[in-house]
């Protein structure tokens, strides 16, 4: 079955995201910070990645996906810059920003906007792992 890697610092969420998965079958570990969930994306073989944006800065998530993405052949992460990312995000109803993914600005296969209806986040994940 497929492994999922959550990074997250919201703990109910984390949970919440953690039940419905494993119930579905899914192996999920979960980490609470973007540099820890950096070193646990390389440490497992992952088939998608769930991330937060807003972590211990507004903008962690951002970071974390520009290092997992680094297009040089060379990069730290480049032997995971394949792995989709899906994107949990409250920006958009904290602020009045607006994020698409990007493969230059914002380089995730999707975004979900938090607080995710279990049954959207289930049909997103599935969406992204058969692609």
């Amino acid at each position: 079955m497929e492994k999922i890697l959550i990074i997250e610092d919201e703990e109910g969420m984390v949970l919440s995201l953690e039940d419905r998965l494993r119930s579905e079958g899914y192996r999920v570990a979960s980490r609470s910070d973007g540099k820890s969930g950096e070193k646990e994306a390389r440490s497992g073989r992952y088939d998608l990645i769930i991330l937060d944006v807003m972590m211990e800065s507004a903008t962690e998530g951002f970071q974390v996906s520009h290092k997992l993405r680094d297009p040089s052949p060379d990069a730290e992460y480049a032997d995971y810059r394949d792995i989709p990312i899906l994107m949990l995000t409250a920006v958009h109803t904290t602020t009045s920003l607006r994020f698409e993914p990007d493969e230059d600005y914002l380089p995730v296969e999707a975004f979900l906007e938090k607080s995710v209806d279990p049954d959207e986040l289930l049909a997103k994940v599935e969406e992204l792992l058969k692609s």
